[in-house]
């Protein structure tokens, strides 16, 4: 017989370092859509805080100085996870999955003859709820899913003559909440440790209101402002969460995320009617322009150790990738993936309460920034960012 790595000696170890979201990867993806919380032995509770400071700085078409564009920020995510008996167990999780902050400030092509630069700022909130049946004579395996709550809204201003004919172009897509759904099944195996979790997410589907302003479509026959409804399309997402253990006091952990960013597509009415106006020059397809769109999807790895050095206290390191959506990329998120390395600690002050701490360094991937006709108008290298996060949890078994 091996040694038996009971899961209850490995607890403190578990997600140090998750208290560190996912930074700044590929196309709006921010929270990583994290489940572990309902994986989670027990009754569960946790509150995590995350703040991201990312250096994406580069130089436009004509040479200029392009100063730092992403915006720091941060956001909470919370957990709770309770047994309703050995086989049913339920769970509220929140987070905020995508979103953007970027401001283009200085003397550049993304600044107007106004000193007005171009800014975009999109955010999304989440109510996930869980139900989840174990399965099996040892109740090794888990089925869970139910419904998400999803709102969503964005601010998009393109200022400058890298936009050309879209320089003086504002849209305000008005808040929107839409449902969708999630599933997952898992495994486990207490003994060793070992847990794996497939999750998948819908896509959800907003219509809300855009409000846009575009000074140019009036030359081509087009009123310059128009309130229309708009669709977005957030997209769907297959997460695999995996853990086993080495020895007693060592813990192993990968994860690996999928999500289809080259589905997804933001297309204000007006904004896309003046481009098709324009159908058949360079970069212009006769079914016009999305104001903001990616060409591939993503693909995200991060793999970990976690080693328990006291009955209470626990450390993580993790070394992640992110393949980004593409290259080029939107000017409005000029980034192509990233490396990150990680160290976290997790400390038990009582029996049930813990505190987390953790840090992520991430290198980017060097991307040429473009604007929706492909044309390139931007170039930014040797750029870079942290994330640091906290997490409070609660566990009782």
């Amino acid at each position: 017989m091996g040694a038996n790595f009971n899961l209850k000696t490995l607890t403190v170890a578990l997600a140090a370092l998750s208290a560190a979201s996912i930074a700044s990867a590929a196309g709006l993806d921010r929270s990583g859509q994290d489940i572990t919380a309902f994986l989670q032995d027990g009754t569960y509770a946790e509150t995590v805080y995350t703040y991201i400071d990312a250096d994406v700085s580069g130089k436009d078409s004509s040479g200029n100085k392009i100063d730092d564009i992403a915006e720091s920020y941060d956001f909470f995510r919370y957990g709770v996870k309770a047994d309703i008996n050995d086989t049913f167990s339920v769970g509220i999780l929140y987070d905020e999955p995508f979103g953007a902050a970027a401001d283009y400030t200085g003397k550049n092509d993304f600044i107007d003859a106004k000193g007005e630069g171009t800014n975009v700022e999109v955010r999304t909130e989440s109510i996930t709820g869980i139900l989840g049946a174990k399965l099996g004579e040892n109740k090794n395996f888990q089925v869970y899913g139910g419904p998400v709550a999803q709102r969503v809204q964005a601010n998009v201003k393109l200022r400058g003559t890298a936009y050309s004919i879209a320089n003086g172009y504002t849209t305000n897509i008005s808040t929107d909440q839409e449902y969708g759904w999630m599933a997952g099944v898992a495994y486990s195996k207490p003994e060793i440790a070992l847990q794996a979790a497939l999750t998948y997410r819908s896509e959800i589907e907003h219509e809300t209101e855009a409000a846009e302003i575009y000074p140019f479509a009036q030359r081509v026959g087009l009123s310059p402002s128009r309130v229309d409804t708009i669709e977005i399309n957030t997209p769907k997402s297959v997460n695999f969460d995996f853990q086993t253990g080495i020895n007693p006091t060592m813990l192993a952990t990968a994860k690996v995320r999928w999500v289809p960013w080259s589905d997804f597509a933001i297309t204000p009415s007006l904004y896309n009617e003046t481009s098709q106006k324009l159908a058949g020059q360079p970069g212009i397809p006769v079914e016009g322009l999305d104001l903001v769109s990616y060409d591939k999807d993503q693909w995200q790895v991060e793999l970990g150790l976690a080693k328990r050095l006291t009955p209470a206290l626990a450390m993580t390191g993790t070394v992640g990738w992110d393949s980004g959506a593409g290259n080029p990329v939107t000017s409005l998120g000029p980034i192509e993936g990233y490396y990150s390395a990680g160290l976290g600690a997790k400390y038990n002050f009582t029996e049930n309460w813990a505190i987390s701490a953790g840090g992520k360094y991430l290198w980017f991937g060097d991307a040429e920034g473009q604007i929706p006709s492909k044309t390139v108008v931007s170039n930014f290298e040797d750029n870079d960012g942290f994330a640091l996060g906290m997490k409070l949890s609660y566990q009782a078994k």
